[in-house]
């Protein structure tokens, strides 16, 4: 370790003083344990990994304790099952002013099968259906038995920084951190298989508070960065006072995900300047046990989505939105049970270019309209996936059940050849209060007999400086026998063959302007 690391009163505990050889084959876990406990005993200090390997089982954390692994020094999760008896290799509770950091590695040693599904999973039920329309086989990865925990579990922990190790192979959510306050996150690099590692998360702030999140490089077979409210170790928390910055993701699900597990609230959330590169799903906005997701910023992203195989959540789609119950997707829900529908309300995603495979879709409830929502400056590029058994890009962005949609300087382009489905840009149901402001779309380059922007049952919409791209056949389609109080303005039809279609349904007089 650099001298300059540590001031002259800091107080060193080196792991080998303790008895760990560095060497992968002998456990190393009571001499490491050791070492924390006689910091902590002493008032504080680190506890030093010098280069070497070090197999160890769960180790207590103590407060004031700072760990640091050093460059050229692995810690490895043992293989052993029986030498966890927390689900976590670093494991605390209840500390305060604890860090672990260094240029060293934490290895989680996760192993994978591969063998037909036996489990239900009722969230990727579509897909499995259209594997066997296809007659493929349903095998799929799992860990295997001897793949154990998180590499970090922390639950009601003060003051925690965790800062610049690589994190690989974990067998679990790489860093579960419950009801944390003052966590910072800074220059950590997090790998899983992205081909098998299910269950591997990378970084879930669970009720978290006043949470920073930078300079982090995420590659994860399940979700890489998600935030969850959930009762895992105690009543459920709110989720608040986030920011992540200058971070890359990538996963076979969700890149960027709001939990589905979200039983109090997730708010006060900003991400900026972040890159999202080979994932399955880019950014998720998914709430399905009540609860609140409120005041999110996203802005200065760039998304590239990908679809991977069939038992991954997502479709190669850049964004989504979902706002359901749980028993809508699994009839084992007690729904005598169930909380009310939640709140998703005041999100704003602001410049993003984003290129996917599959549809976008932002889905509020009819009991619960998406309240707010806000797209800015955004390019979505809709692109075509030639063999894969699982098409299902229909309209590129579908957006239903809102109130107080906005709308501004949006491009959708398809590229060429559109899958054979492919029809409108843009369909836009059962909202109020619209503003669809500079626009450019066209229908699918296959699709001539579908609009390029579908309206329907929208209740007061104003839609101006909107322009269609070469090709178009009709702009511009009104449906439904709610659609009222249309206002167009300012819009540049040239290049479409029909600029605008009303329905029969929707009423005379409902429309102003050309």
């Amino acid at each position: 370790m650099p001298t300059s690391y540590l001031s002259h009163e800091m107080q060193l505990f080196n792991v080998r003083h303790f008895g760990a050889s560095g060497r992968k084959d002998e456990l190393a876990q009571p001499a490491i344990q050791k070492a924390v406990d006689t910091c902590a005993a002493a008032g504080g200090g680190v506890v030093y990994f010098p280069p070497g390997a070090y197999t160890t089982g769960t180790i207590h954390l103590r407060s004031h304790v700072r760990v640091y692994i050093e460059a050229g020094a692995t810690i490895y999760s043992s293989k052993n099952p029986a030498h966890f008896d927390k689900r976590g290799l670093f494991y605390g509770e209840d500390l305060e002013n604890i860090s672990i950091e260094g240029r060293g590695t934490v290895d989680g040693q996760a192993e994978y099968e591969w063998r037909l599904n036996d489990i239900e999973d009722r969230y990727i039920y579509p897909h499995q259906v259209l594997m066997e329309q296809a007659g493929l086989p349903l095998v799929r990865a799992f860990p295997t038995r001897d793949s154990v925990g998180h590499l970090v579990l922390l639950i009601r922990c003060r003051d925690v920084h965790i800062a610049d190790l690589s994190f690989v192979r974990s067998p679990s959510w790489t860093m579960h951190l419950f009801a944390c306050e003052r966590l910072v996150i800074e220059g950590v690099y997090i790998r899983t298989s992205l081909r098998e590692g299910v269950w591997a998360d990378g970084i879930d702030p669970d009720g978290c508070r006043d949470v920073r999140i930078a300079n982090c490089t995420i590659e994860t077979g399940d979700d890489a960065l998600v935030f969850y409210s959930s009762n895992a170790y105690g009543p459920a928390q709110p989720c608040e006072n986030i920011t992540v910055t200058n971070c890359r993701l990538s996963s076979a699900s969700s890149a960027l995900k709001f939990c589905d597990g979200n039983l109090n609230a997730i708010r006060n959330v900003v991400i900026d300047n972040c890159v999202i590169t080979s994932s399955n799903r880019g950014i998720a906005f998914m709430l399905f046990d009540g609860g609140i997701l409120e005041n999110v910023i996203l802005s200065n992203l760039t998304v590239e989505c990908q679809r991977f195989d069939w038992f991954w959540w997502g479709d190669g789609d850049p964004l989504h939105f979902n706002l359901i119950q749980r028993s809508e997707i699994d009839p084992h829900v007690d729904k005598t049970k169930e909380p009310p529908v939640g709140k998703i309300r005041n999100v704003l995603v602001r410049n993003v270019l984003a290129r996917g495979m599959g549809p976008c879709l932002i889905h509020g409830h009819p009991d619960s309209p998406l309240e707010r929502i806000a797209l800015e400056d955004v390019r979505l590029i809709v692109a075509r996936e030639p063999d894969s058994p699982l098409p299902k890009t229909v309209n590129a962005l579908t957006i239903e059940n809102a109130r107080d949609l906005r709308l501004e300087n949006m491009e959708i382009v398809w590229e060429e050849p559109a899958g054979p489905a492919a029809r409108s840009a843009l369909v836009i149901q059962n909202v109020r209060d619209l503003t669809l402001d500079g626009l450019t779309a066209r229908q699918a380059p296959n699709g001539a007999d579908a609009p390029a922007v579908v309206l329907r049952d929208v209740e007061g919409g104003l839609v101006r400086n909107c322009r269609a791209a070469e090709g178009t056949g009709v702009f511009l389609h009104l449906a439904g026998q709610r659609t009222r109080g249309i206002v167009l303005a300012g819009n540049d039809y040239r290049q479409a063959q029909q600029p605008l279609q009303i329905g029969a349904e929707v009423e005379a007089g409902q429309v102003q302007g050309p």
